[in-house]
């Protein structure tokens, strides 16, 4: 698998990872909880966005 490809896909996985996360934390009232999801789904959005960009550039 490409890296660039590998990338996106990592990356969209850690975006809806981080958005369960998000939610439960939302639903069970656990401020911790959602923080971590909300970075983690950030994370995914960048890793995600990298991937795009090497494939761009061929890589």
């Amino acid at each position: 698998m490409k890296s660039s490809t590998k990338d996106q896909a990592e990356g969209s996985f850690h975006q809806i990872k981080g958005n369960v996360k998000e939610i439960a934390g939302k639903l069970t009232g656990k401020p911790k909880l959602e923080a971590d999801g909300n970075v983690e789904k950030n994370a995914g959005k960048v890793q995600k966005k990298v991937g795009e960009i090497k494939e761009v550039m061929g890589e």
